[in-house]
């Protein structure tokens, strides 16, 4: 194992961006007293509660995957949420916009332009009861109300660190220590409203020991107690948070458990629609009987191309479902959005 502390370019370049980050973290937390009040909010139409606040992650988490976002987009889409709502009183009934304006915003700063889809694709598919006027307004609010902060310090920015710095000390095979798996267990971890509370950095460093502990490292071990020190984190709180990580990580891994990876999107329609939807069932147009002799040889090379780019076509669409592995070993990039026609 290499030393934490070796004088390398390297180390020191790691150990920089560290430090600024632990002191930025701080900027970028949503205000404690505003948590306190939707932790203990009723369940009323009068305000948002921390049950309502978890249901519109998840709903985050469900346009991410729909749209092939990235971790950091789901990331950035919940703290400024977590941080809006905690500065804001703000009525259920606006908590859709809100949340789908958090999104917009978050995928501005995340990802490349030409890959984030028309804000009125966004608000069809999420379904939420707003106009792209209504969307604009909101973005002006929460903009001015974050002070344009958007680019904030999370416990994503910390994990991702954390996770080149072990690999960088240690001579253990990157595979082991699964970057994709400690994002998927950030992500689940995110959609409890208790670790909106949790510094990033302690966030982080709880996903990395537990995952660590797990694989049984002993050079792992050793970094990530070399990194706490460094950070200024004390046991009592890094055991604390472990725990409730470990819990909800145990919650989620119950079949029990509805995960908002696994739920499909559900599309409202009126009843009009679904008598027209259901009436064009009957209306399947007959096919022409393929005659059971073998092919004519005097039929051309082109519609024979023509036949197979069609079966080309059809075997390469899309899958239909949105579905996947909560924990999977190795998690696969989603395709990029799809515009609904």
């Amino acid at each position: 194992m290499k030393d934490l502390t070796a004088q390398s370019n390297e180390a020191l370049k790691y150990l920089k961006q560290l430090n600024l980050h632990l002191e930025q973290e701080t900027n970028f937390l949503p205000k404690q007293t505003g948590l306190n009040l939707i932790e203990s909010a009723p369940e009323n139409d009068n305000c948002v509660s921390a049950k309502r606040r978890d249901a519109k992650v998840e709903d985050l988490w469900s346009l991410t995957n729909f749209f092939g976002f990235s971790t950091e987009t789901f990331v950035l889409a919940v703290n400024l949420l977590d941080r809006f709502l905690a500065m804001m009183k703000v009525q259920p009934k606006h908590l859709s916009c809100i949340g789908v304006c958090c999104f917009n915003i978050a995928a501005k700063v995340a990802e490349e332009e030409c890959n984030i889809p028309p804000t009125h694709d966004i608000i069809r598919i999420s379904q939420c009861k707003c106009t792209v006027s209504d969307l604009k307004r909101m973005e002006k609010i929460i903009s001015e109300k974050l002070k344009f902060q958007f680019k904030a310090i999370t416990a994503l920015t910390f994990l991702h660190l954390y996770h080149t710095v072990a690999l960088s000390h240690t001579s253990e095979r990157k595979e082991i220590l699964n970057l994709d798996k400690l994002e998927a267990q950030l992500k689940a971890c995110y959609c409890r409203f208790v670790f909106s509370k949790a510094k990033p950095s302690v966030l982080a460093l709880s996903l990395l020991t537990l995952e660590i502990e797990s694989l049984k490292s002993r050079d792992l071990c050793e970094i990530a107690q070399r990194v706490q020190k460094h950070s200024g984190i004390v046991d009592g709180d890094l055991l604390y948070w472990r725990e409730l990580v470990s819990k909800c990580l145990a919650e989620y891994s119950s079949p029990e458990c509805c995960k908002p990876d696994h739920k499909k999107l559900v599309w409202i329609v009126s009843r009009r629609t679904a008598q027209s939807l259901h009436s064009s069932y009957c209306c399947i147009p007959e096919l022409p009987t393929i005659p059971e002799g073998g092919w004519d040889e005097s039929e051309s090379e082109d519609s024979c191309e023509d036949m197979s780019c069609g079966e080309e076509s059809l075997s390469s669409s899309p899958m239909s479902h949105l579905e996947g592995a909560f924990f999977p070993e190795d998690l696969c990039r989603k395709s990029k959005w799809l515009s609904v026609q």
